[in-house]
């Protein structure tokens, strides 16, 4: 029996998908519910699955563009074998990456043998000679200070002490070489929806800067403890993450979106945590994010960016969303305007913490600052609420205890005011 395997639909909307790349070749037996091939969405990155054991015979290539339900491979069921299919590109690249990393530190020295033989003609004293030998310096990089040009010890050391490896002075070693890529179908839809953002929103960003003194404190004091517990670790995207579904309480408005002469508004944060992956940047979503405790965040983001990183992300995890947080501060970046994830409104840029001189009670002290960014639609959100919404998140970062008493001092909480 032949079975023909249809491309099935990814999603409500999505009417084509490209073939990332096959995962087995034509003749390979595959078994069912094998990973076959690799399919993107200008939504996601999926994983077609065998529908049935067989034989198999691929009628399109990586690359192509295959209409939903069109018929892509057919699998001959009356053959019986072993499986034969090719291991995915991803899991080799961690073997590749390794072998690379293997070689390297051979690469980094030139060989003693190859180096001796360079210095076989150079005029150095003995000592010089033995002391370039076995650093792996060519003598050819070196300027000598006695008779002659002689290279001397002291030139060797002066050399050395320098820091400087003149033998990468000429560059990477790179060519006139160019070479062009296919964009992915995901990589388009990003492509697009940013410049829609650019031009269809009345986008704007306002900053501000937070000291994270107290919130490194109660870190850096629990943070064995949290791990021990709960077994995820604690970090600061779990602490703003908090505080945004609380300002967002506040400010509504920052919490929703434009849906043509409508405004919808929110009675839940729904929060997208942006992550790196292979594929590029992803943004899985945290559902019902003011219900979770740290933990619960916490423990939801590593699981949310492992299968970022596995290419294991469904289209669910990653629709909808009512606001996004993403820290280009992992990646050292010190500010930024982070660009608005249609059809929210609003988007919090988290920076690289850094030790600056800031007064304080009349006093120059340095603090471990990070600088905080919110991009947001004017058409729904007031300057006012945008500065505000900011401006608490700061506060409830400063003074984490206030994450315990919704965005309010214990104080007021204690009065009932």
């Amino acid at each position: 029996m032949i079975l023909e395997m249809k491309i099935p639909s990814p999603g409500e909307s999505i009417s084509e998908v490209e073939i990332a790349q096959w995962l087995v070749e034509t003749g390979d037996y595959v078994e069912k519910d094998q990973a076959i091939a690799e399919i993107d969405s200008d939504k996601a990155t999926l994983e077609l699955p065998a529908e049935v054991s067989g034989k198999i015979e691929l009628l399109a290539e990586d690359g192509d563009v295959v209409e939903v339900g069109q018929v892509v491979c057919k699998i001959d069921t009356s053959v019986k074998g072993e499986p034969k299919a090719k291991a995915p590109a991803k899991e080799e690249a961690p073997k590749v990456e390794a072998a690379k990393e293997e070689k390297a530190p051979a690469a980094e020295k030139p060989a003693a043998a190859s180096v001796a033989s360079a210095n076989a003609d150079v005029k150095a004293s003995p000592v010089a000679k033995e002391m370039m030998d076995k650093n792996g310096l060519k003598g050819g990089k070196i300027s000598g200070s006695g008779p002659g040009g002689r290279i001397l010890k002291a030139d060797v050391v002066a050399y050395m002490s320098g820091g400087i490896d003149t033998s990468a002075a000429a560059g990477w070693g790179g060519t006139r070489d160019e070479r062009r890529e296919r964009m992915s179908a995901l990589r388009r839809k990003v492509a697009e929806r940013l410049v829609s953002v650019k031009s269809e929103t009345a986008m704007l960003t306002t900053f501000n800067e937070i000291d994270m003194s107290n919130v490194m404190a109660v870190r850096s004091k629990h943070k064995d403890a949290f791990r021990e517990k709960f077994g995820v670790g604690l970090g600061f995207m779990s602490f703003f993450t908090k505080a945004c579904t609380e300002a967002l309480n506040l400010f509504p408005a920052v919490n929703g979106m434009i849906d043509g002469k409508e405004l919808i508004f929110h009675d839940f944060t729904d929060i997208g945590i942006a992550v790196s992956s292979p594929k590029g940047l992803m943004v899985p979503v945290l559902r019902n994010a003011e219900q979770m405790s740290l933990a619960e965040i916490e423990a939801e983001i590593k699981r949310l960016a492992i299968k970022a990183r596995d290419g294991k992300l469904s289209l669910e995890e990653m629709s909808g969303g009512t606001f996004t947080i993403t820290n280009g501060g992992v990646f050292g970046s010190m500010l930024s305007t982070p660009i608005i994830n249609p059809p929210q409104s609003a988007i919090l840029g988290m920076h690289n913490i850094v030790q600056r001189p800031v007064a304080v009670n009349g006093k120059v002290e340095i603090r471990p600052i990070m600088y905080v960014a919110l991009s947001y639609d004017h058409r729904i959100i007031d300057g006012k609420e945008s500065v505000s919404f900011l401006y608490k998140v700061k506060e409830m970062i400063e003074n984490p205890s206030k994450l315990m008493f919704g965005a309010k001092d214990p104080d007021e909480v204690l009065l009932g005011l």
